[in-house]
C-alpha cells in the first residue's frame, strides 16, 4: 500500500519517527515539512489530499499541533474523508464503517508508541461494503456534489 504522510512544524518529530517505522511495510510519500520553521496546515492537508485523489496514495496521515486543522482543511477536498483519531476503536471504525481515507494525528497529543498503534490499526482495516454503509457514503457524495 502506498500511503502519503505530511506535518506542519507541530507534527515534523512525529512524522519522522513515523515515516522510519513505516517505511519497512509500505510505501511513503513524504511532502514535508522537513524543518521546524512555522508552516501552515492547510498547505501540509492539500498536498496529502492531492497525492491520494490522482491516485499517487492510498491513504494519508496528516500530522498537526492538534489535529483539527488538518482534518478541517483536509475535508474540503471532495473525496476525502480524514478524522482526527486519538485511540485505536476510531482509527479502524472510520476505515470499516466510513471509508476514510486520511488519519489525522495532533503531534501535541499522542505520543509516539500510540501514534504507531493507531496508525498501523488504520492502515490495516478495510472498509465493509454492507449496504448501510455504501447508502451513507452515498450521502456524503451527494452533499459534496451539491456544494
Amino acid at each position: 500500500m502506498k500511503i502519503v504522510i505530511g506535518a506542519d512544524h507541530r507534527g515534523l518529530a512525529l512524522k519522522e519517527n513515523l515515516k522510519k517505522i513505516l517505511s519497512g511495510n509500505y510505501k511513503v510519500i513524504d511532502i514535508g515539512t522537513d524543518s521546524a520553521d512555522s508552516v501552515d496546515y492547510p498547505d501540509i492537508a492539500a498536498r496529502v489530499s492531492k497525492k491520494i485523489l490522482s491516485g499517487e496514495a492510498e491513504r494519508g496521515i496528516i500530522i498537526c499541533g492538534s489535529g483539527v486543522g488538518a482534518s478541517v482543511a483536509a475535508n474540503k477536498f471532495k473525496g476525502i474523508r480524514a478524522a482526527i483519531c486519538h485511540d485505536v476503536f476510531s482509527a479502524h471504525q472510520g476505515v470499516e464503517d466510513d471509508d476514510m481515507n486520511v488519519i489525522c494525528l495532533g503531534g501535541g497529543i499522542v505520543g509516539e508508541s500510540l501514534a504507531i498503534e493507531i496508525i498501523e490499526t488504520f492502515l490495516k482495516a478495510k472498509f465493509k461494503p454492507e449496504e448501510r454503509y455504501i447508502r451513507r457514503l452515498e450521502k456524503i457524495k451527494k452533499i459534496e456534489d451539491e456544494n
